[in-house]
This record gives structure tokens, sequence and C-alpha cells, in this order.
């Protein structure tokens, strides 16, 4: 096997079985060898003539060449005592206390187990009203949502997978407006993502300016009406703010619903791929499509015979997954087995477009995508009525969408995944995302950083005779070459990175691949800090228009900036930020600088949010004490406004005064050209010496290092992390969390 030392890894860290003592007892082969052998037993269950031997041997090669992975919880549980393979969950949250009890109890079950839930809390009554079998008062959903959280923070899951939850409610509900701003406060609800719901009415309405009904769930009469164009516009200025709500088109999604006898689709798993009806499971898979390439001449070229094998192979995979399962719950074994859904993805998108020599944003890539996965649509549903001979169709088929055409084995055959951490295992770039980084620096000890570059990068710059190391670390400080100009156009064209492109470019691509993939697709659309509001609302309308059946945005830096709190009918402007309050206790330096008036000291104190003051005082010798006062009373009222680090450094470094510049001339101490410029020096220092710890997250502050703002790094190896599907997820050790 090639697998890398990142692979390695995290392999070792998340999916290998260990003994009671934490000590590894299995390597990757045997580990592979565990999911082939239990996943290939399902064939007996059919055949009891079936060449199991054979069976485990094909997905032993599919798994070990790394053609194809499975879901995590396939590659972590399957023979093991737990069982459990399924990733994708959605339970019902009934408009009752012991309703909405039981789901946060099977929730725990399912959270234990590996799997992630989705929720619509579209059912519950609105928040006031009365319940008459107590007398009281309903809490409405939020309330509740925040219960659901408080679960998912008690369990532990052996420090494999986190709790992950998607809450939806529906457009139309009265307390809509209270859902949409529940996540304005970063540290609220921090373990679900939200999506809204959007009726095809309410964005007819939208477009149109018109006001919409708000209708009780309970009672189902009309409790209301809003603008619909302004709860839009709230919407996307919230997800401007800090990425929630996403959206999901509620009607589309259940336009495409196979199995509408059993009841509408009402929720997503968390990272939003995989709608399901209530008490559904699904088990995803990913072709790797970095491995589905062959050399013609000079050239490469997609291997359409390779990848159509991988494909039939894969379902096998898929569809025996669901029958050697261990479900968590009665109800979700009955309600999976009823209609077999399976969700068999892609990854290493990037890296197929970088060798075949296509830029992402490009119509070239866009067209190359809808083929791509017509041909995988197409051929995943010729393989599930192969195995529809052999086996019967899934339950469901003849009260199906499908019923008058030739027996599916499965309901669904498609999904488009994040593919965090399998795709780290793979060594390719996540599901159909562009690359995240070129190069990127990875942590290796306490104070050493390791330059980690593109595999595909790095060949071609070795290749062309390009490469150094001084060039590697010039490209992983900035994370992105566009603008390095001693690397050939040609080469910057095609390795482009998530911010290289337009948001525009990324819903297309979404688009593309949407309109050949049953379920949905988990993608993620990048902006760059300076998007305006403005931007995210021609992106959600675009996708809108383009068939998408969801979107997730997420603006670089705006999770870790300040909130900026908004409502349906306020029309003013928003007012000039306020800093946040010097904290009580910080920890800091002083350092003593010489300058040109005698001696400087020059204080830098932080908290768990990064620098947040600077104190200077200047010795006896005389000089300008107002002037450095009032320099570091400035800097730090803009360190605790949000200003960048780095802006504040590049403003004051270079700064020259007569009275240091003259004394430097006969003064071999003074190292600095002013006061403004000694405070920037200063900062520079700390910033070198320390990176600030937060309770979960890294905020990196060696702005030298990294050219993003407010970049957050992982809180387990304190690498860069990057946004996935309203998720985020380490490509160095594979920590991964949605909310």
């Amino acid at each position: 096997m090639k697998l890398s030392e990142n692979a390695l890894k995290v392999l070792q860290k998340r999916y290998l079985a260990k003994d009671e003592k934490g000590n590894l007892i299995e390597t990757p082969e045997d580990m592979f060898k565990r999911v082939a052998k239990t996943v290939a037993l399902a064939d007996k269950f059919y055949d009891e003539d079936a060449n199991i031997e054979e069976t485990e041997k094909k997905f032993y090669d599919l798994m070990t060449s790394l053609r194809f992975l499975p879901n995590s919880p396939t590659l972590m549980n399957a023979g093991r005592p737990l069982g459990q393979l399924s990733a994708c969950f959605v339970l019902p949250v009934e408009d009752s206390m012991e309703g909405i009890f039981d789901a946060i109890k099977n929730a725990a079950l399912i959270h234990k187990s590996g799997g992630g839930t989705g929720f619509s809390f579209s059912r519950l009554r609105p928040k006031g009203s009365t319940v008459r079998t107590t007398g009281g008062v309903a809490s409405g959903p939020v309330s509740f949502m925040k219960v659901f959280n408080a679960a998912t923070e008690a369990v532990k899951q052996g420090g494999t997978r986190r709790g992950a939850n998607m809450a939806i409610l529906r457009v139309d509900h009265p307390d809509i407006l209270e859902f949409i701003k529940c996540k304005q406060d970063n540290k609220e609800i921090t373990n679900f993502n939200i999506s809204v719901a959007l009726t095809e009415k309410f964005m007819e309405a939208a477009i149109k300016g018109e006001d919409y009904e708000l209708i009780d769930p309970h009672t189902k009469k009309v409790k209301g009406k809003l603008n619909a164009k302004e709860v839009f516009e709230l919407i996307v200025k919230m997800a401007w703010t800090n990425g929630e709500p996403g959206i999901v088109f509620i009607d589309r999604i259940n336009e495409k619903n196979p199995t509408p006898n059993l009841g509408d689709i009402e929720s997503t798993n968390p990272c939003g791929e995989q709608p399901l009806l209530p008490y559904e499971s699904c088990n995803l898979g990913s072709i790797n499509l970095a491995k589905m390439i062959k050399k013609v001449g000079e050239k490469y070229e997609i291997d359409y015979e390779l990848l159509e094998k991988t494909i039939y192979d894969a379902v096998h995979f898929l569809d025996n997954v669901i029958d050697v399962n261990v479900y968590p719950l009665p109800q979700i074994e009955r309600m999976t087995k009823k209609t077999r859904k399976i969700g068999l993805g892609v990854m290493g998108f990037a890296d197929m477009l970088i060798l075949l020599g296509i830029p992402y944003d490009s119509e070239e890539a866009v067209n190359l995508a809808d083929n791509l996965m017509k041909f995988i649509n197409e051929k995943s549903k010729e393989a599930s009525r192969a195995l529809a001979k052999k086996r019967g169709p899934f339950p469901e088929f003849y009260n199906s969408i499908y019923k008058d055409g030739e027996p599916l084995r499965n309901a669904t055959t498609t999904t488009i995944a994040p593919t965090g951490t399998i795709s780290i295992i793979a060594g390719v770039s996540s599901g159909i995302e562009p690359l995240f980084a070129v190069a990127f620096w990875r942590n290796v000890l306490d104070n050493e950083k390791l330059v980690e570059v593109n595999y595909l990068f790095e060949k071609i710059m070795k290749q062309r005779g390009l490469y150094s190391k001084e060039l590697m670390d010039k490209v992983a400080q900035k994370g992105t070459i566009q603008d390095i100009e001693e690397i050939p156009e040609d080469i910057r064209r095609i390795f482009v990175t998530a911010h290289d492109i337009s948001p525009i470019y990324h819903v297309r691509m979404q688009a593309a691949f949407q309109k050949w993939t049953d379920n949905a697709v988990s993608k993620t659309v990048n902006f760059k800090n300076d998007a305006t509001v403005e931007d995210v609302k021609a992106v959600y309308l675009l996708a809108y228009k383009l068939g998408c059946k969801g979107v997730t945005i997420y603006r670089d830096g705006s999770r870790e900036g300040q909130v900026i709190n908004v409502g349906v009918k306020d029309k003013t402007e928003e007012k000039g930020s306020k800093p946040r309050k010097r904290p009580e206790i910080t920890m800091g330096m002083t350092e003593k600088v010489r300058i040109g008036c005698g001696n400087l000291y020059v204080t830098v104190n932080y908290d768990e949010n990064g620098i947040c003051e600077v104190f200077t005082n200047l010795g006896k010798a005389g000089g300008c004490p107002s002037q450095s006062e009032a320099t570091a009373r400035l800097v730090s009222i803009a360190l605790r406004s949000g200003i960048d680090v780095k802006e504040i450094i590049e403003q004051l470094k270079g700064i020259r005064c007569h009275a240091t510049l003259r004394q430097m001339a006969v003064n071999k101490d003074i190292k600095v050209l002013s006061c403004p410029d000694a405070i920037a020096k200063t900062i520079e220092k700390l910033i070198s010496l320390k990176q600030f710890d937060k309770e979960r997250e890294i905020i990196s502050l060696d702005l030298g290092l990294d050219d993003n703002k407010n970049k957050i790094l992982c809180p387990e190896c304190g690498n860069s992390i990057t946004h996935e599907g309203g998720c985020v997820i380490c490509p160095n050790c594979g920590y991964s969390k949605c909310g």
C-alpha cells in the first residue's frame, strides 16, 4: 500500500483497533482485511454457494488500491463489537415532550456509535403557544435545540468522531426569525449546523418582494405574515456574518424523493449531502478520481473502463453494508432496509483536473463534471439493476417513482459527500472541492514547522527544474501561487485554491454534479473576507436558478470576526463596532528597546482570543511619551476591535524618527527606527514565540506564515483547518467538527 505519512498518522489515531491500554493491535492492511471480510459476508445471505473469499479479495483490493473508500464508521466499526457502519441518520422530532426526549435519547445512541444526526424542528409548536395538557406555554424549537446541543456535548466517543447534528426549520414556521439568528453568537448551539428549509412558494415571493404566510404546525392555522424578501436578506446577512444558516430547497428535495409513499423528507445529515426520511440511514463511499486516470502518450485521460469496474464493485460493497450493519435502533433498521439507499460519491476531483491540465474555474472543468457524474450515476444504476436481478429490488420499489421501470436494488445510488478524513487516507483533495492550499505549514514539534506541499505541485515543479525549499516556503506562507511570478503562468492556472476561484464557479461546479446526483452535494462556496452581502445573495439566487438542493457558504475569517446583529425590519446602516472589553486577566511580555530618546519599555499582552493590548513606558531621558502612549492606546483599541494583527504591524513597521535615526549612527544598540517601529517589532517577537490556545481552537497569530485573516488552527495538532459543508476538517490529523 502507498500511504502517506499523514495518512498513517490519521489511521493510527482514529481508525486502527487498539487494546484496552490504547496500544495499536492492527495495521492498515489488517483494518482493510477486517472490513473486506465483514462486508463480503452479506453475499451468503443471497447465495449459500457464494464465493466469499473472492468477494473479500475484490473488496480488499478496491480499498487498498485506494480506488474507493467507504465512510469512516465502516472503516472504524466493521468486524468490531460496535458494528455500526452508517454515517448519516435523520430522526423525527415529534411535537410532544415524550417525542422530543425520545429523539434526544436516540441521537445520543447514534452519536455514541459514530454517526451524525439530522433533525427537522418544524413540527414543534411555536414559542408561546399554549400546551393544553399542562396549561403551560411551549418553549419553541430553538429552546429545544439547546437541549439537544447539551446532550451532544455530553456524549463522548472515545476520540474517534465527534457528535454532529443538522437542525432544519421550515421558512414558514412562526419562529423562523429566532431560528435564523440563533447562531449569531459563535458560542451558541456549537454542535449543530443549521439550515432553513426554503419552499418554492417562499422563493417566488422573495424574488417578487411579496409577503408570505407563517403556519402554526400544531393547528395548521396562519399565525402571521412576513416579507419574503426581507427574510431572505436576513438569511443572507447572517450567512455572510458567520456562515450560518445554510439553506435547503425542501420542495426541490421532495420532488426527487424516490419513495413519497413513506412520507416527506424533512431533513438532511449534518453536512447536507444526504436528505433522508425520518429514521432512515445511509452509508456512503467515495471513488478516488485521481486513480481513474491513465497516461496516453504524454498526456493523461480518464480511464472509463477502470471507473466502470470500480463503480460496480463499490455498489456491491455498499449494498452489502446494509445487510451486515448493526443498527443503533430497530426503527432505523426497518426503514433503511425498505429503501436500501446508498450514496456513491467521489473524492480527488481537483487532483483529476490537475492531472488533465484543466483549471477548476473553467468551462471545460464544468463540462467535464457534468459528463463524469452522468457516467457515474448511470453506471451505478446499471450496477444496482444487476444486483436487483440476483437479490430482488428494494422492498418499496413498487411504490416508488421507479415502479414502471427495470427493478433497482437501491432507491438512491449517488451522493457527493465531503470525504474529510477518508480523502486524507487516500492522499487526495476532498470531495469535489478545489485544493484548500498548494502548500501549508504543518507542526511537527512544539516550535518546528514543516512545509506540506501538494504532491502533484511538487512533482511538476521538480520536473520543470523549478523546485526549491525557499520557493516552497514562500508558497506555504501564501497558500496560493497566483501572485508568485517565478512560477510559470500555465502552472499557476491549474493549481488554483478555493479562494482563487470565484464563488460563481463554486456554485456552477456544485450544480453540474447535482444534475446527476440522486441525493445532494456537499460543497462549500468560499468567499474572501472582503466579500459583500450582495455577493452572498447573488450566489444563493444562482444556486436556486441552477438546480442545487442547498447551499453552504463560508466567508474567510467570518467565524472568528465580530458578529453583527441584524433584524428584518432594521433598514438603518450598522454603526461602527465597539472594541471588546479589556479582559481582567492577561499574559504577555515586556521588552526593553533602545531608541533615540533612551529606553522604551514595550509591553504586549494577550488573552484567549489573541493579542489584546500594548503599553509603552519611556525612561527618564525625556522624549515624547504622550505620542508613544497614544500609539499604544490606538493599537490596543484596534486589536480588541478585530483588526488583523498583520495590518497593524505593517502600518507601524518602518516609521522613522529623526531623533532615533541620529542616534543610530553612533549607538549600535539601537535596532529600531522609532517608537511605532519598536511596538511593531515587539508584537512580531511575541507572535514568533507564542501561539495562543483557546479551549477548542487555536488561533494562529503567526501571520508571517499565514496571509489569511483570523485563521483557525486545529485544537489537536495546531495546523490549518479548512471548512467543508458547514463543518471544519483538519487535513493534517483528521480532526473534524460540525457546528
